[in-house]
């Protein structure tokens, strides 16, 4: 899909479909609505009048010009309460309207940028919710069909703005928009994929791809090279794997003589549970459970795209866990690579396990802070709900203060949770110097402690294991691989930019 950015008149613009909005309680449209009100002899008046049109958040309501501009049509979406209204109600928007006219089988929409008048929201931050909003909205998953369908997509769509000197502005937000989109998107459809195809070396390839394209500096180890560096947990939950595990480390400006920031996904791409293994019912949804390494990978995709200047180092720990005869078992005692003896209750608390050694790696850029997302724990769910919020544990009130509030701007919400002395006590061992389980009432607190163990520096966890997988699409959210944590953590990294 082509977006492009033109100073224009919306009434007038030359395109099939126009996308325009309204504030709940106006009776008299202005502004770009306005105009085009005005260009239909007050046709969105007369809805509004007649009670078919009150500007109610995401409400669609469509009309047909006959000839009276050059547009086919032209749908209006609601915006809600004036007093309400953010960058949130701007995506949640802008998915419905562009969802609304690739229903309608529009080839080229023209849309105004939602919130960037009387919403009093920057020019800059209005136009990159659009775009935002508007292109993963209409984001699909491109499904492996024997006859693949011909869904219709929207080939074109032009943010119109009537001001020539909001162009430069709107150009900023719209090519920010995109990068984050092509992220989001990349990691949406990395988890919608199947296991026979996103392995670990798969994942491999697609950090070899971005490190490539943007000439960042990357590492690939293998089982030698995991053994050369010690990493007894993440070998040995790949020990019973089919598939060959992968430890991955991009870092992007690695020029730069600066402490990096460190982000570091779990990445499973397949988890049966191991010797503990799971039930069998929805255990194909455990194709996601590397759905924080593909998030990590999309923002290092991003990051690089807006060259933002900052160093990070991106890690993925990735591994399959599988009940093979190799498998490791409930009662081994492991060693991680800075000597920790681990005492396995549970193969299937095998996340913790390669984020471990992940970890530990860190150490060795002395870094500024490090961040790990993991699709850890079902306790989170039972916590937090689903699609609510991630949860949250950090050794350092400065990194959470920093996530919640780009969880806030992003609407990715994250929620923290203490890191107690008692959840220790949970995990201690008679065997080794922990437990990797400390059974499933602790589980979101025990797991957090169980990595706060293998970190020397200022350091954050988010577990994403409630967040990452929904069934049902949400505007611009997609089911069953929502990408989440992406525009969270980018979030993150822009503000440091700013505090830079």
């Amino acid at each position: 899909m082509e977006v492009k950015i033109q100073a224009d008149n919306i009434a007038t613009f030359s395109a099939d479909t126009l996308i325009v909005n309204l504030f709940a309680g106006v009776k008299m449209p202005g502004g770009a609505t306005g105009a085009v009100d005005r260009a239909l002899d007050g046709a969105i008046s007369d809805l509004i009048a007649a009670g078919d049109l009150d500007g109610s958040a995401n409400q669609i309501r469509v009309l047909y010009p006959r000839g009276a501009i050059a547009a086919q049509r032209v749908i209006i979406v609601g915006l809600g309460s004036q007093d309400e209204f953010n960058l949130t109600v701007i995506r949640n928007a802008a998915a419905h309207a562009a969802k609304a006219a690739r229903k309608h089988k529009a080839e080229h929409v023209a849309t105004i940028v939602h919130g960037a008048g009387i919403g009093g929201i920057d020019t800059t931050a209005a136009a990159e919710a659009t775009v935002e909003g508007t292109l993963l909205g209409l984001y699909r998953y491109a499904k492996p069909l024997r006859r693949p369908k011909t869904d219709h997509e929207i080939a074109t769509i032009t943010v119109v703005e009537l001001f020539a000197d909001k162009l430069d502005a709107i150009r900023d937000g719209v090519r920010t928009a995109q990068a984050i989109a092509d992220g989001v998107i990349l990691t949406r459809d990395l988890v919608k994929q199947p296991a026979n195809i996103v392995s670990p070396q798969y994942l491999a390839g697609i950090a070899q791809q971005i490190a490539d394209e943007y000439d960042i500096d990357i590492t690939v180890g293998g089982r030698k090279w995991m053994r050369k560096h010690k990493m007894g947990a993440l070998l040995a939950v790949a020990q019973g794997a089919g598939q060959k595990p992968r430890f991955i480390v991009l870092d992007y400006n690695s020029h730069l003589d600066t402490p990096p920031l460190i982000l570091v996904g779990k990445g499973i791409t397949f988890d049966s549970g191991g010797i503990t293994i799971k039930p069998g019912a929805n255990m194909g949804a455990m194709k996601g459970d590397m759905a924080a390494a593909a998030a990590v990978l999309g923002v290092a995709k991003i990051i690089a795209e807006l060259q933002l200047p900052l160093r990070v180092v991106t890690i993925v720990a990735s591994a399959e866990n599988m009940p093979d005869a190799k498998a490791y078992h409930p009662g081994d005692v492991i060693t991680a690579s800075n000597g920790t003896t681990i005492e396995i209750i549970s193969t299937d608390a095998e996340g913790r396990l390669v984020l471990a050694d992940a970890l530990v790696y860190a150490q060795r850029y002395n870094p500024e802070l490090v961040i790990d997302m993991a699709t850890l724990t079902g306790t989170i769910g039972r916590a937090m709900g689903t699609g609510i919020s991630a949860g949250v544990f950090s050794n350092d009130d400065a990194i959470w203060q920093q996530l919640e509030a780009a969880g806030a701007a992003a609407h990715e919400r994250v929620w923290r949770f203490p890191l107690w002395k008692e959840y220790r006590e949970r995990i201690k061992s008679s065997f080794a110097d922990m437990k990797n389980s400390g059974g499933a009432f602790n589980g979101l607190g025990t797991s957090a402690v169980f990595l706060q163990e293998f970190t020397d520096y200022p350091w954050a966890h988010i577990d994403i294991a409630n967040m990452s997988y929904t069934t049902t699409d949400q505007a611009y959210e997609s089911a069953y691989g929502t990408g989440f944590g992406v525009r969270l953590l980018v979030a993150f990294l822009r503000n440091r930019t700013q505090q830079a």
